[in-house]
């Protein structure tokens, strides 16, 4: 940021759209500034929620450690992410022919973001 732009030789209207268009650019600037800002304390968040639930006493063997849904043999089996090495159920994963492993879908969605808990 910081240039100084010259609108000297352009018209009043010309320079009043010029001035539209960068305080557009701000709004939306701050507004994808406050959205990130948000995607991170959700990922703070839901880490020290999973830290909490990893602490209780096998917690994690029985249930998925993001959605706290209950394991079963067949219709939701448990499965390690790769990245945070809790166990994920089917709703909560999925598998990276890449990798050759389980990831949390939040892993998947904004992988820039994502540390390991």
């Amino acid at each position: 940021m910081g240039r100084k732009l010259d609108l000297s030789g352009l018209t009043d209207d010309e320079a009043e759209h010029v001035l539209k268009v960068v305080q557009r650019d701000m709004k939306l600037r701050k507004k994808e500034e406050d959205r990130l800002r948000e995607m991170k304390q959700e990922l703070a968040e839901e880490g020290s929620r999973c830290s909490i639930l990893s602490k209780q006493h096998r917690f994690n063997e029985h249930c998925c450690i993001r959605c706290c849904s209950p394991f079963t043999f067949l219709v939701n089996p448990k499965r390690p992410c790769l990245d945070c090495q809790y166990n994920i159920c089917k709703t909560c994963r999925t598998y990276s022919k890449r990798e050759k492993a389980w990831l949390c879908t939040h892993s998947i969605e904004i992988p820039h973001l994502t540390q390991p808990f």
